[in-house]
């Protein structure tokens, strides 16, 4: 199950520390396991999320996000990205932008680091509103109880989300982006810049999650059917089959996971500078790391793991609006990439090891969840 899930990911990195090797040596050799590490240890809640949308997909979606999805997540936001970026920010042409990076990495170090107040802002506000979203719907299943139930009522309160979402944005342009951190440790007025570029971010995550969401209630009535199914398969003993999202809702589904992904590459892109301006290296850092990424993805799906462990997706979306704050400080402050990998992986770690002590509850009360677990199951922390 490992090798096959994970051999990809072995043999991308094997290929990608020979190329490093070959390309500059063994220094490059170190600098690319770093930026892997780095990029897994940024991304690993990145995984869980995915894996939540990804097990509502069928096989045929899935595979399309293992391929065509890899390619854009290595090569378009790893790569590209970075130099679309450049590109813009100092109105390049595109050639342009390559040759710059490939023969002025000081400068281009320069330039990226320059337009981070935009970047920030765009992946901060996406990121912003998919935790929002997340703790402003009432949820069977709840882990901070005492901070999930109220919120969960607030969450009643119609674009509540958004109406949050631009408070934070509106505060962070006038404070943070009036003061934007800019290369060398000089500051800048980018608030009109930071404003426009999370209302962006705003939009983006609005159309594509919104979209994908209608196609979802679309397939409620065929759902609704697939359950009646399924229970009936239950009472006469056949194996149950889940329900998986296909045709225009899975297309959907997958942008969102490629915007999804995109927001969350956004500090692992930015944080690579901290240790190499080499954008061949850092391509292929972050690309093992985002194929490790995927791969996990994939094996939490298969092996049922978020049924299993149910606090792992709470923990992992109390990880994004920690990134999200993080991103938005960022704009003005530099901070170190360990605190920002640290928070997720202490976060996620907490949801996991609060996922055993409810498994080990039920477990030792016979297997079966007490009354009021029928309604809401929540971790008592």
């Amino acid at each position: 199950m490992v090798l096959k899930t994970f051999g990809w990911s072995f043999a991308v990195t094997a290929l990608g520390l020979v190329a490093a090797v070959l390309y500059g040596g063994w220094t490059a050799f170190g600098v690319v396991a770093i930026l892997s590490i780095l990029e897994i240890s940024l991304s690993f809640d990145n995984a869980v999320v995915n894996a939540g949308i990804l097990k509502k997909m069928n096989a045929f979606w899935q595979k399309i996000f293992l391929t065509i999805g890899i390619l854009i997540a290595v090569f378009g936001m790893r790569l590209v990205f970075p130099v679309v970026i450049v590109a813009i920010s100092a109105q390049l042409g595109p050639i342009e932008a390559v040759d710059l990076a490939l023969t002025d990495k000081d400068r281009y170090q320069e330039l990226v680091t320059d337009a981070h107040p935009s970047i920030a802002a765009f992946g901060g506000m996406f990121l912003l509103m998919i935790f929002l979203d997340f703790i402003f719907e009432d949820r069977d299943i709840k882990w901070l109880g005492w901070l999930e139930r109220p919120l969960a009522k607030l969450g009643k309160i119609d674009m509540l989300s958004v109406c949050i979402a631009l408070i934070v944005l509106l505060i962070s342009s006038i404070t943070f982006g009036a003061n934007a951190h800019q290369h060398g440790g000089t500051h800048a007025d980018k608030a009109e810049t930071v404003l426009l570029s999370g209302i962006a971010g705003l939009i983006t995550y609005m159309i594509v999650g919104g979209l994908s969401g209608y196609f979802e209630d679309k397939l409620e009535e065929e759902e609704e059917r697939e359950h009646e199914a399924e229970e009936k398969a239950a009472r006469e003993g056949k194996p149950k089959s889940a329900v998986k999202l296909a045709g225009k809702a899975a297309f959907f589904m997958f942008l969102y996971l490629e915007v999804l992904d995109a927001s969350f590459s956004f500090d692992g892109v930015i944080g690579a500078f901290a240790i190499t301006n080499d954008i061949v290296l850092m391509a292929l850092g972050l690309g093992i790391g985002a194929m490790y990424v995927r791969s996990l993805t994939v094996y939490l799906v298969r092996q049922g793991t978020l049924d299993e462990y149910v606090y792992l997706e709470h923990g992992a979306h109390y990880a994004i609006g920690a990134l999200a704050a993080i991103l938005l400080v960022t704009i003005q402050y530099e901070i170190n990439e360990i605190i920002t990998g640290m928070i997720g992986v202490v976060l996620i770690g907490a949801s996991f090891w609060s996922s055993v002590r409810r498994n080990r509850a039920i477990a030792a009360a016979g297997g079966k969840a007490g009354s009021d677990e029928k309604t809401e199951v929540s971790s008592g922390v």
